[in-house]
């Protein structure tokens, strides 16, 4: 029973319980006595001061913040502004129709847009792929691919390309621009024009429309189709015409060619040269990357479609070049030591050495010591140039040849002979007796190539 004395009145105050029993492990409270004191006063603890506690620092805070909240504000009021101003902005957007390009037959009098030259005549260019097997020097088969291009020029399945393209290859793939692919023969080529022919078992495809080069004139605009580097097959590159009748050297072999910037890389190597019109006025044949330790570029080159016509249709119709043109002479480049050795007042040409008896140059009149300076218009500085000025005729042709004799220029009216196949590729064989060399055909048999490959001698 709880006794509790309480008076309002009275600032003491007692309690009075009854205490409980004590019990095991039990200890009872001390009594408490609540005298009605306030307790005794505590001073405050002095807070440790820190970086967050300077003054100076809660009052840069203040700033930064004030300044972060004013950034916002600002970047929330130009998104309004932009977003507001959105509805009173327009996008303009083209309403021209697309444009068709529409496929022209090429007719040889219709100029056309680059376009439409590719629609006219990309169903006529070929890629053409290759392999090869050799042997290595331990005795193991190698297998080898390369890559080419090339152009239909009969519906029954002819296809012209470089001669390099497929030198050496044991199987011939043709694939179209439909992508049709066929298994190729090769019908036959000729190093010396780098041309070659191709047939494949196929009707109704589509030719192409040969051109005249003669018509060529430098800022012409041309266009390259073919397969540059193996892969990017059915591209096509423009340019302009660079030089028309440009005499370079490709492997020791002399080319009269088209020179053009526009693009060229391995692959496009048997690819048609267009003109605007669709026609086919060259075969690409070759690109210089470099010169004497010299980067280049746009420095490309096509083998004239007029050069080459007539031995395309030579090679379709016997499987081989059959009307070479034949001086039927030994010859050489003429140089400062041969001039002062003869006694010559010229050190550019071509001497001769002599004439075959009976062949083209016995019945021109050439003979030991003439100088051969020029083939019709064409002037002759080496047997690089008269090799050159040869394939723009074939056996049969007449041309008038410049030579100094004795002093002077004469002229003397040459026809040509049929190159015999005796001779390989090349008849005018170059000689030069000062510089310790074998005229051809000199050596014990089996020495002469051997001797001829290592120390030049090797026609031209």
């Amino acid at each position: 029973m709880d006794h509790e004395y309480n008076n309002e009145n009275n600032m003491y105050h007692y309690n009075y319980r009854e205490e409980p029993k004590p019990q095991d492990d039990y200890r009872p409270a001390p009594p408490v006595y609540d005298t009605g004191c306030r307790p005794e006063y505590e001073p405050p603890k002095k807070r440790k001061s820190g970086f967050w506690r300077k003054k100076s620092t809660q009052i840069t805070a203040v700033i930064l913040a004030c300044a972060l909240l004013g950034g916002l504000c600002g970047f929330g009021g130009a998104m309004l502004a932009k977003n507001a101003g959105r509805g009173h902005s327009t996008i303009q957007e083209s309403t021209r129709p697309a444009t068709t390009v529409s496929i022209k037959k090429v007719d040889g009098q219709t100029l056309m847009t680059p376009a439409e030259v590719y629609a006219a005549t990309a169903n006529s260019v070929a890629s053409i792929n290759c392999s090869a097997t050799s042997t290595n020097i331990f005795g193991q088969k190698v297998e080898s691919a390369s890559s080419g291009s090339g152009f239909v020029i009969t519906a029954d399945g002819y296809i012209v390309t470089n001669q390099h393209v497929v030198s050496g290859a044991s199987s011939i793939s043709v694939t179209l621009y439909n992508g049709d692919t066929y298994p190729a023969t090769l019908v036959g080529g000729d190093s010396d024009y780098d041309v070659a022919v191709l047939k494949v078992n196929a009707n109704s495809l589509t030719p192409v429309t040969m051109g005249n080069s003669a018509d060529v004139n430098v800022g012409d605009t041309v266009l390259a189709i073919g397969n540059p580097l193996g892969e990017l097959t059915f591209s096509m590159s423009q340019g302009i015409v660079s030089c028309c009748d440009r005499a370079i050297n490709v492997d020791g072999t002399p080319f009269n060619m088209i020179q053009v910037d526009a693009s060229i890389n391995p692959g496009n190597s048997g690819g048609p040269l267009m003109n605007l019109y669709g026609e086919v006025v060259g075969i690409v044949s070759a690109k210089y990357s470099s010169y004497s330790n010299t980067m280049v570029e746009g420095l490309g080159f096509a083998i004239p479609i007029s050069d080459v016509q007539a031995i395309i249709t030579d090679i379709m119709e016997n499987g081989q070049v059959t009307n070479k043109a034949y001086l039927a002479i030994r010859a050489g480049t003429m140089t400062e030591e041969m001039a002062a050795q003869y006694q010559i007042d010229i050190k550019e040409g071509v001497f001769v050495y002599s004439a075959i008896e009976g062949g083209a140059g016995d019945k021109a009149g050439l003979r030991l010591g003439d100088v051969i300076t020029k083939v019709d218009d064409k002037a002759v500085t080496s047997m690089e140039d008269l090799s050159a000025a040869k394939k723009g005729h074939k056996a049969g042709d007449t041309v008038t040849l410049t030579v100094f004799r004795d002093g002077e220029y004469i002229t003397t009216e040459l026809t040509f002979d049929e190159q015999p196949e005796t001779t390989g590729t090349e008849e005018d064989q170059q000689q030069t007796p000062q510089d310790g060399r074998y005229p051809y055909g000199q050596m014990p048999e089996g020495w002469q190539d051997f001797y001829n490959y290592f120390f030049g001698n090797r026609g031209n």
